[in-house]
């Protein structure tokens, strides 16, 4: 299992009129999250697409507990629990500043070869970056 954690700070315009984030922002703190999870393994979202493969996300849920709210900064650890094929899928947990859980979340994202549009298995580098972190763990 792969873990990383990434910090985000809640801006204002990310608040409804309750002052709670607004539901939909998470999924772009949890692809935050993800594209930081790549870089600390030692991989890129750019570097994947500049070598012809693209992670469109297939599938995306999410279970709230709590709100966050303007100015907290929110802890997003993601977690990569198996090694990929042609999918792979990311876990998310979402803290507050006090450490309280306020949500969970799952993304599955596809391998697609850029010129084809076409599944094709994670790239051989990734696995192998993946492996040697799991394996240090």
């Amino acid at each position: 299992m792969y873990r990383s954690e990434t910090k985000i700070r809640v801006r204002y315009a990310e608040t409804d009129q309750m002052g709670y984030v607004y539901y939909g922002n998470y999924a772009q703190y949890y692809e935050v999250g993800r594209v930081e999870a790549l870089r600390q393994l030692g991989m890129s979202y750019r570097d994947m697409e500049l070598n012809g493969i693209m992670l469109p996300v297939l599938s995306y849920s999410i279970k709230y507990f709590k709100p966050a709210f303007y100015d907290e900064e929110l802890t997003i650890k993601t977690i990569i629990k198996d090694i990929p094929g042609a999918r792979i899928v990311f876990e998310y947990e979402c803290f507050n500043e006090k450490g309280i859980l306020l949500n969970k979340g799952e993304t599955t994202l596809v391998f697609i070869n850029k010129e084809t549009n076409k599944p094709v298995s994670a790239p051989a580098d990734f696995v192998k970056l993946l492996e040697a972190k799991i394996n240090e763990q």
